[in-house]
């Protein structure tokens, strides 16, 4: 599980940085700069990397055996601002003590 954790967080932080990038930069360039080629790129490639993410974030769900909200609530984070860093840091802490705690129940 902790490659599963690992490429998680990896596709986490990627898909954070390119929706901030694309909010912040490339969207009010388009709008109020008039110029749509930042977000002509920017827009395809966050899509890209969040289909990927789902994918990385249901493989850990299913992993984990977590409840439908954990998965919801790791949807989320790739479609709001700031909230993917948040969300990250949860979801990997808690896969991590889940992981500790299958561990020393294996040792027992």
């Amino acid at each position: 599980m902790e490659a599963a954790i690992k490429r998680y967080r990896i596709m986490a932080l990627l898909v954070g940085v390119m929706l901030l990038i694309l909010v912040f930069v490339a969207m009010p360039l388009r709008y109020i700069g008039d110029q749509p080629g930042a977000s002509a790129v920017v827009s395809p490639i966050h899509g890209l990397l969040y289909m990927v993410y789902l994918v990385t974030a249901f493989d850990l769900y299913r992993r984990a055996g977590w409840p439908l909200q954990k998965m919801v609530l790791m949807v989320a984070a790739g479609l709001v601002p700031f909230l993917a860093f948040y969300i990250e840091r949860r979801v990997v802490r808690d896969a991590r003590a889940e992981l500790e705690g299958t561990a020393v129940a294996a040792e027992a």
